[in-house]
């Protein structure tokens, strides 16, 4: 790649010596120095795009020296300045699940741009893209030798059809590049392998320019890379796309919160419980949209992992980033990884000579701050269905049977502090259970001589890219199960459990350190290398155990060491999800049950009946460290990155034709052609006013692009399922939404078709479900293809944090294929509204305290919108007019979230990749 510099940029370009060879680089100090405004106190995490400006800017086209000002005016007004700017990261990331169909939009606009004169090859990443495949692999063996074996196996029969057209892209594309299956999760590859923190290319001209690493991804925890100093977030794919066709970003200067840490995590304290505590923190502090800053002398006794598992859980507090520094610390996990000298000690210089190096005294300015000291977090999981609930480890027990039963007085504590439920309503103690609640409920098991009940674990899975290229807590996580076996403990039969590391580093690190015999005695066997659990793929339980929780509604449990665990998202069997550091996970498979209080009640017995308890089996801090510090080195990185885009004898073996645009097979379940181009015109139309919009569902708060565009496995009753059905596809070859990606019609059928997904047009019914024209109970996809066919427009009608959790393109495609031309709710989520924008679906907010439910809606109203015609500016204010289903009407207002003028112009097109398009044809 070349890349290309501005054009006005020779006053801040300098150079760095360093070993006696020069490189270029823009210097912050010299645009000072030229009159551009004083940059001194800007946090690092900004600097970062303010010297992308300085390398970009062209005298206003795209960058212009004003755009560069304002980020000392940013400055001076205290750490805001909404200015537009247009942001070029260095590079792409992507995933399988979102970069398949990334991929089938670059086949499709190559047939779109042919289709209007263009030339193919003009459909070319210009920036790098690396796309590892991680998402694909389930969990359908555990627990023994051959698990890792089975799944791989089974990954490739299922996938065939989308390697095979993954692997013609990396041959027919530019710059494209196919980590292979089985390698790990693409944030542990970006971590330990990819990023440089500092990047090097030759600019036009052909001399080398140093610049900050930096990237955007197909996945929302791309964020994960914020730990290694490279500013990087998640996008949808169609953002993603338009930037590796030379599209800048368009964005707004970010607000930047200061989170200073000081102190030191206690004893048994893991980095997990650091992380969740610091989601409940940044959640109920406000960050969405904007970027974080970690700061403080507690970073200098933070290892850089633990300081990726607070980047990767970004999306989970809602800010676009958490950024770390650079300093020591970064050049020693560099070090450590197998970067290559030259490379760290040129991180080292250029951080130092471009202000990029946090020293002890690093203050900058920031536009909130809040504080944590390490000292005070204790150990703690999240959920029953959301990573931001936190609740500490002592009242795990007693939360959880007050999310299942309820109370109504809660229990004092007794003398000796230990909560338990009074007789007035709340539920009991756990060895109170068994006959003593009428809420209460179990159920036996086909063939086993053990019940099931409200709170029993039946997924513990160390899983995730959140925690399992973490090696302290990996480590943590083997001495537990060491110190359990020595004991003569076991996982409970009913839990299904799985190992699923990030990174193959992970592997040869426990087997060095012998722990993984310890884990497989507790059934955590290597069941593959990828995300698994965290995004659905648990695969299914034992029949006997899903007919028995389904059979009694019992509110069975999962705990895994991930990111997300909204609802519906774990397994269709699975109500309650809890976030756990990998210890943890081990733990609560040998306890089996979510009604134990593992800080205070034995977790198992020994088979000589002594108590066992969490504190017995939980191994010190200076266990851990000894281990890491002795066991993971430089040469495990370097030998099994050696050839990682290689892959295994499987990959190697599948066969691709060499051809520039794609053959699309007709009978693919997988693969099609999407219709975003087909008769597409050469000229752009305009935006027009919404009349007479039905609402296709009224949602609430919180609504996940989980609960929009599902993941995980379906049912033959469902609209894709009798799809797949009609197209002679057996149950057991469904696999997932996720792998289904690259046909629009599946994932059609799947939007807003969540098994937990409640759409208050209906009274307390749960899935994807809406009224019809006529007014009776039917799908959501039927509903709208009725309302399509009768060429009515639709509008979705939700609450605060609309479009929350990860970077599905697809929320915004599906919601954009029903027919749906704008969604309306109190607030939204940042990658989400941008997609939805992307895919011409305009996103408006509510204002004046208006909400779904002060207007009295029920979803039988009508909506139509002016304002949009003629003179439609970003963030204008628009009229709505309501009309009731009685006859009456009100008039409201709301905000566009159409947050600039490229935005604008995106709309006008029907979408980014169609502005893409006809620019790239035009030329």
């Amino acid at each position: 790649m070349t890349i290309q510099t501005g054009t006005d940029t020779a006053k801040t370009r300098r150079q760095l010596v360093l070993d006696g060879s020069s490189v270029a680089y823009y210097s912050i100090e010299a645009a000072t120095e030229a009159g551009l405004g004083d940059f001194s106190k800007l946090p690092a995490s900004l600097k970062v795009v303010l010297e992308n400006l300085l390398r970009f800017e062209d005298g206003g086209r795209t960058v212009s020296v004003d755009d560069i000002k304002a980020f000392a005016e940013w400055a001076t007004l205290g750490g805001k300045n909404p200015r537009e700017i247009a942001y070029r990261p260095a590079r792409v990331l992507m995933q399988d699940f979102t970069g398949v169909p990334a991929v089938v939009d670059l086949a499709a606009m190559r047939d779109g741009i042919k289709a209007l004169g263009g030339d193919a090859q003009k459909i070319n990443p210009l920036n790098p893209v690396d796309l590892v495949i991680d998402h694909s692999v389930m969990i359908d063996e555990f627990g023994t030798p051959r698990a890792f074996q089975v799944n791989v196996e089974r990954e490739y029969e299922r996938n065939m059809e989308r390697y095979t057209f993954l692997k013609w892209g990396q041959n027919a594309f530019n710059n494209f590049r196919v980590v292979p299956p089985g390698t790990g999760i693409c944030h542990q590859v970006n971590l330990e392998y990819l990023s440089q923190t500092v990047w090097t290319d030759k600019d036009q001209n052909g001399q080398e320019v140093a610049y900050p690493d930096t990237l955007v991804g197909t996945d929302s925890h791309t964020t994960m890379v914020n730990g290694l100093a490279v500013l990087g977030w998640g996008v949808g794919g169609i953002e993603a796309e338009a930037a590796m066709l030379g599209q800048p970003i368009s964005m707004l200067i970010p607000e930047v919160v200061g989170f200073k840490i000081t102190g030191a995590l206690k004893e048994g304290v893991t980095a997990t419980d650091l992380v969740l505590k610091v989601v409940q923190m940044l959640r109920k502090h406000g960050v969405v949209g904007k970027f974080v800053e970690f700061y403080g002398e507690g970073l200098d006794h933070m290892p850089l992992a633990d300081r990726a598992t607070i980047a990767n859980m970004a999306p989970e507090y809602g800010a676009t980033c958490g950024f770390f520094p650079i300093d020591d610390e970064t050049l020693r996990y560099l070090r450590q990884t197998g970067r290559d000298e030259g490379r760290i000690a040129l991180v080292e210089a250029y951080a130092k000579a471009n202000g990029f190096w946090r020293t002890r005294d690093y203050a900058p300015i920031y536009s909130s701050t809040l504080e944590l000291d390490q000292s005070d977090v204790v150990p703690a999981i999240s959920g029953p269905k959301r990573p931001q609930d936190h609740v500490a480890l002592t009242d795990s027990a007693f939360e959880f049977r007050k999310y299942i039963y309820g109370t109504r007085k809660l229990p004092e504590p007794t003398a000796n502090g230990e909560k338990r439920w009074n007789a007035e309503g709340g539920a009991p103690a756990p060895h109170d259970l068994p006959g003593h609640h009428e809420g209460y409920k179990e159920g036996t098991v086909e063939g086993q001589d053990y019940k099931l009940h409200d709170g029993s674990v039946v997924i513990a899975s160390i899983t995730s890219c959140t925690n399992t290229s973490n090696p302290y807590v990996l480590m943590a996580a083997g001495l537990v199960a060491r110190k359990a076996r020595a004991l003569g403990l076991k996982r409970k039969p009913w839990v299904k459990t799985s190992l699923a590391p990030g990174s193959q580093v992970v592997e040869e690190y426990l087997k060095a350190a012998n722990l993984q015999e310890d884990l497989d005695a507790m059934g955590f066997n290597l069941v593959g290398f990828g995300c698994t659990t965290c995004i659905g793929n648990s695969g299914p339980l034992q029949p006997e155990i899903s007919k028995s929780i389904n059979d009694n509604d019992l509110v069975a449990v999962s705990v895994l060491s991930g990111n997300r665990n909204f609802e519906g998202r774990i397994s269709p069997d699975v109500r309650a999800n809890y976030l756990a550091s990998p210890p943890l996970v081990v733990a609560y498979a040998i306890a089996g049950d979510m009604n134990i209080d593992l800080s205070s009640e034995p977790l198992a017995y020994t088979p000589a009946g002594e108590p066992v308890f969490l504190k017995d089996i939980w191994p010190t801090s200076k266990e851990v460290a000894e281990l890491v510090d002795t066991i993971v080195t430089r040469e495990m990185f370097q030998a099994k990155y050696a050839d990682v885009f290689k892959g295994d004898e499987r990959w190697q073996a599948v066969e691709v034709t060499d051809s520039e645009t794609y053959d699309w097979p007709a009978t693919s379940t997988y693969i099609q052609n999407p219709p975003y181009f087909q008769g597409m015109g050469k000229e752009k139309g305009a935006i027009h006013n919404i009349e007479g919009a039905r609402v296709l569902a009224l949602l609430g708060d919180m609504i996940t692009t989980d609960h929009i565009s599902p993941a995980g496995s379906f049912k033959p009753t469902t609209p894709a399922g009798q799809y797949l059905t009609e197209r002679q596809v057996a149950p057991r070859d469904f696999n997932s939404y996720g792998s289904r990606r690259g046909n629009h019609e599946v994932m059609m059928r799947g939007t807003f078709a969540n098994i937990r997904i409640k759409n208050e047009m209906l009274d307390g019914v749960e899935g994807g479900y809406t009224t019809g024209p006529d007014g009776a109970q039917t799908s959501i996809y039927d509903a709208a293809m009725a309302y399509k066919d009768a060429g009515i427009p639709l509008v979705v009608i939700g609450g605060i944090e609309y479009g929350a959790g990860s970077s599905r393109d697809w929320a915004a495609k599906g919601t954009n294929l029903l027919g749906v031309k704008a969604v309306i709710a109190e607030s939204f989520e940042r990658i989400h509204r941008s997609n939805l924008v992307g895919m011409g679906v305009i996103p408006f907010e509510f204002t004046g305290g208006d909400n779904r439910k002060t207007l009295g809606l029920r979803g039988d109203e009508t909506v139509s919108i002016d304002g949009l015609e003629g003179d439609f500016k970003p963030l204008s204010l628009v009229s709505a007019t309501i009309r009731y289903a009685d006859g009456s009407e009100k008039v409201i207002q709301l905000k566009a979230r159409v947050d600039t003028e490229v935005e604008i112009e995106y709309l006008e097109n029907g979408g980014v990749l169609h502005y893409v398009l006809r620019n790239l044809a035009k030329a």
